[in-house]
């Protein structure tokens, strides 16, 4: 799986890359415009080692701010499976935040909390906070009729044993929304370093670009996907394994 996560993410870099160095040479741009191959080298042996550790920071900040996100969206989405009006009213409540831009909000969060890792880590958290919201809240909320009838007929059922269930026989479902918000994740913790913090790669990014410098430009963005395809993998990963050494030794008893 982490193979071939890095094989697909090279493959599709190389292939950017030559597009960008076949459109240098049919409309003959200058290098201040499309580095040659040497200057993106030499760019990448110049910067490699800060940039690797401005991805590291990024990727800490990430995946943090995509935990507490994936923590608060399961709390609320068990509460907001309910069918009284507390769970209607957490229902409107996400689908109406969910139209508000966290790119029109960030600027507010840097006023209050600073340029400092507070701002970066709740932007991050919050760009993928909702999505995260909105499908738990459809998996906790679709009953497995089948199955919670018989637990409901016989007296047994209880909320903990009613969200096992929904979250038993959904597990491929929440492994995949988990491992597809991580990018959301890292997404939103650049998007705040560009925005207005004061490190990681997303701050490295923004002054490649007041220098107009497409060769770190580059560099960082290969970075940014061989680590974002590594966290990636990890949680396919972690899902996979939860789902075989938790759930299917069990033989599908809850």
């Amino acid at each position: 799986m982490l193979p071939k996560r890095i094989y697909q993410f090279v493959v599709i870099y190389l292939a950017a890359l030559g597009g960008l160095l076949a459109i240098k040479l049919v409309f003959a741009l200058s290098d201040y415009v499309i580095p040659s191959p040497a200057d993106l080298w030499q760019t990448a042996r110049t910067v490699f080692n800060r940039y690797l550790g401005d991805v590291l920071d990024t990727l800490a900040v990430a995946i943090v701010g995509h935990v507490l996100a994936i923590a608060l969206a399961t709390v609320v989405a068990i509460i907001g499976r309910l069918t009284n009006w507390v769970g209607a009213l957490i229902k409107v409540a996400a689908y109406n935040l969910q139209a508000y831009p966290i790119v029109a909000v960030a600027p507010i969060i840097f006023i209050l909390l600073g340029d400092g890792l507070a701002s970066r880590l709740l932007i991050a958290a919050m760009i993928c906070y909702f999505p995260l919201l909105l499908s738990f809240i459809g998996i906790f909320a679709e009953p497995v009729a089948d199955i919670e009838h018989f637990y409901t007929m016989t007296g047994r059922m209880r909320w903990q044993l009613e969200v096992k269930i929904r979250a038993f026989e959904n597990n491929a479902k929440l492994i995949t929304v988990t491992a597809g918000s991580a990018t959301l994740a890292m997404v939103g913790t650049i998007v705040a370093e560009f925005f207005g913090a004061n490190a990681g790669i997303g701050y490295s990014l923004r002054i490649a670009l007041y220098q107009s410098d497409m060769a770190k430009v580059l560099v960082a963005l290969f970075l940014i996907g061989i680590f974002t395809s590594l966290y990636l993998a990890l949680l396919e990963r972690i899902g996979l394994w939860l789902q075989h050494k938790l759930l299917l030794p069990k033989g599908r008893a809850l």
